[in-house]
């Protein structure tokens, strides 16, 4: 399992639309956009990791409530282990009518070579 499809499998739970990096279709009135960050071996010793850490910022696109499905999926992300890093909104995009809120999450995962 990886930080991606864990976050892809919660945000369809929360009703969300997710894309990894730029939405390419038309954008519905909400949405998750998922852009990796990191992948890290910070939790080691003796040089041989058995643990990465990956991290991702994910950025909440909405038309409506955004404190509403924020607080619902910073719920999911915390049931599911992940470790929020960040969280703060945005701005209002003015052009687009989307608020946009960004959650920045971590998990640990087992090394897989």
């Amino acid at each position: 399992m990886s930080l991606l499809s864990e976050i892809t499998t919660l945000a369809k739970s929360c009703g969300l639309t997710v894309e990894t990096g730029v939405f390419s279709g038309v954008a519905p009135d909400e949405y998750l956009v998922i852009t990796p960050l990191s992948d890290s071996f910070d939790l080691h010793a003796d040089n041989a990791p058995l643990n990465e850490v990956q991290s991702a910022r994910l950025s909440l696109f909405t038309k409506g409530n955004y404190t509403k499905l924020s607080g619902k999926l910073t719920r999911s992300l915390l049931a599911g282990e992940f470790a929020i890093t960040d969280r703060r909104y945005i701005g209002h995009e003015d052009d687009t009518g989307y608020h946009h809120y960004a959650i920045d999450v971590a998990k640990n995962y087992e090394w897989e070579e």
